[in-house]
């Protein structure tokens, strides 16, 4: 079986991986070739185009990197029609995935995406992309299965792969003496994205909260992806602040508080009981533009889920060092309301807890997509 395997960031790169796990147990032999990240070749996929070149958010910030991406998806359909893949799986980033949806359809790949693209939010004209183009869709979310099926999408639910494998490494005491850190003084992780220009963007914002915020007894921890910390270490010379890096898990479970980009991690921090505050922004035309687009009545995951702000959200202009720091401190100060809090994440992780490994049913949803195809001709 040789298959195609695609994910444009981290957490696309962590699923990714599983489900190579999890098939190559299957069919020991099997080729995996595609866009892979570190995960993913780790787990033995060969990376005809590494999948952190591709990783950009926003409607105008990937214009300066067009270049440089459609020259990756040339690789990749030219690796794709050179190889004839019996099957595609497609995780996450939509606006690189579908593109390439398309091409494969055309060369007769069956695709299964997995991660659906959130159109229920905004950019529903995908919903058509997807029904012309996949033969399963894999949802990790319990209300997008109906919405995509409802549409005329094949989906499934198959529940969030975090929540089996979201889990500390190391007690407190043990955290606390790997990174140098008063075990008795209260952490405040820092989460500013997973991409550099996520990064870039919340970084001056995040700095100021923790000045304002820097009269309390509490411990900051700029918590960074592999590899990021030097490119960022400059920027926070001088401050009380402590970069730590590829240990996100470990320091949101033994967190008072977490201070994050919304996106996976806000889910992560659910499944780990972090309170937290939420936050993004992005370049200002980006903004004006897909705000149109946006149909959900919250942009983090943990509120979307549950139905209602269980996390403040401090969305582009509303970002700003002072917000942060005062819904920081309103939390801090108040006792009932991070227990509230703790209470809606803890509904939100229940939420998402499936009987079965979502990656192993991911894994058989590959399985039957090919002996479809096979059945059929």
């Amino acid at each position: 079986m040789r298959i195609f395997i695609s994910a444009g960031e981290a957490s696309g790169d962590l699923y990714a991986s599983r489900v190579v796990e999890a098939l190559r147990s299957r069919h020991p032999d099997a080729d995996f070739f595609g866009c892979a990240g570190p995960r993913m070749q780790a787990a033995g996929v060969r990376p005809v185009v590494d999948s952190r070149s591709i990783a950009v958010v926003g409607l105008i910030e990937v214009l300066a990197h067009l270049p440089r991406i459609y020259g990756e998806f040339r690789k990749l359909k030219k690796a794709i029609a050179a190889l004839k893949p019996g099957i595609a799986v497609l995780t996450d980033a939509p606006d690189f995935n579908l593109r390439l949806a398309r091409f494969l359809r055309k060369q007769g790949v069956p695709v299964v995406y997995l991660i659906a693209p959130q159109a229920w939010a905004w950019r529903q004209g995908r919903v058509k992309t997807l029904r012309a183009t996949v033969d399963r869709l894999l949802c990790i979310f319990p209300f997008e299965e109906e919405f995509f099926t409802r549409h005329g999408v094949p989906a499934s639910y198959i529940g969030h792969p975090l929540a089996r494998i979201v889990k500390t490494s190391l007690t407190r005491e043990q955290f606390c003496a790997k990174f140098g850190l008063p075990s008795r003084r209260k952490i405040v992780v820092l989460l500013p994205g997973s991409r550099p220009g996520e990064v870039e963007r919340h970084l001056e914002d995040l700095l100021d909260a923790t000045k304002r915020l820097g009269g309390r007894d509490l411990v900051f921890l700029l918590a960074l992806p592999g590899g990021f910390g030097n490119t960022f270490s400059e920027r926070i010379r001088g401050s009380s602040i402590q970069v730590i890096e590829g240990a996100t898990w470990d320091a949101l479970a033994h967190a008072e508080m977490a201070l994050a980009a919304s996106g996976t991690v806000t889910i992560e921090a659910a499944l780990l009981g972090c309170p937290l505050v939420t936050f993004y922004k992005v370049n200002a035309l980006s903004w004006i533009l897909g705000r149109w687009l946006v149909r959900a009545p919250f942009l983090s995951m943990v509120n979307v889920v549950a139905g209602r702000k269980i996390a403040p959200e401090l969305i582009q202009d509303e970002m700003t060092g002072q917000r942060i720091a005062a819904e920081a401190i309103r939390l801090l100060d108040d006792p009932v309301a991070l227990e509230t809090m703790r209470a809606g994440l803890k509904e939100v992780a229940a939420k998402l807890a499936s009987e079965r490994d979502p990656m192993e049913i991911a894994a058989e949803w590959v399985q039957k997509v090919v002996h479809e195809k096979v059945r059929r001709t």
